[in-house]
């Protein structure tokens, strides 16, 4: 039972993704998506206790580090291209990752919510280590906070590429910038699947948005509570 978790995890998603593949992509069928529900009620139905679960698969966390030190590698081999562009990919850091922010925080609002749980979503688009510490600083939530941060990476790992093809986004550094902005490590696994330079921008992206945002929005969240 050491294994129980490594095995479970394995195993669902190996076959949701064979069935993702003879489906042809469908993004209902996103094997990412459908493990995590799959996984939560499993372990709700039967009573296995999460602490167990996620002991008997740390190993998956463990190599999660390794993982993303890994997306250097279409880093590197595509540093003249990513280079060529760096004016455009730091306009889109610098653009998206306050957008990301103020579209959140302004939905929120809208809807209602309260003071908390705004200051928690405001950091959703920034990678989960990242978007805790940030979330801790300006007053939000941090267990909300990664929640929305995982809830954004699904949906992007989901649907994002869909929604680029629908808005007819073809450009490849324009999409990883899309996809590394908003919605992180899980949309730029989505993504480097079809295209290594998109995939390279979207990790730059990733990382390079998580660095801006922890400095931006503590600055950004106290303008926006004056009003």
């Amino acid at each position: 039972m050491a294994s129980f978790g490594l095995f479970v995890t394995l195993g669902i998603f190996y076959a949701l993704s064979r069935v993702y593949e003879k489906r042809g992509g469908k993004f209902y069928l996103n094997p990412v998506l459908l493990s995590i529900l799959i996984i939560s009620v499993g372990l709700k139905t039967s009573g296995i206790s999460y602490q167990f679960y996620m002991k008997s698969a740390r190993i998956l966390f463990f190599l999660l580090g390794p993982a993303v030190v890994s997306l250097a590698i279409p880093l590197y081999r595509e540093r003249k291209t990513i280079v060529s562009y760096a004016k455009e990919i730091s306009i889109g850091i610098l653009s998206g990752g306050l957008v990301a922010a103020l579209t959140a925080f302004y939905i929120a609002k809208l809807l209602g919510a309260n003071k908390s749980v705004l200051l928690s979503i405001a950091p959703k688009s920034i990678t989960t280590a990242i978007a805790i510490g940030v979330s801790s600083k300006i007053g939000g939530i941090p267990a909300l906070t990664a929640v929305l941060v995982i809830l954004t990476g699904i949906m992007g790992n989901a649907v994002g590429v869909e929604l680029l093809n629908l808005a007819r986004v073809k450009d490849r550094v324009a999409r990883g910038l899309g996809m590394g902005v908003t919605s992180h490590g899980l949309g730029t696994a989505r993504i480097i699947l079809d295209d290594e330079l998109s995939g390279a921008v979207s990790g730059l992206a990733m990382a390079l948005n998580g660095v801006y945002s922890s400095f931006m929005l503590p600055y950004l969240i106290i303008l926006l509570m004056r009003r």
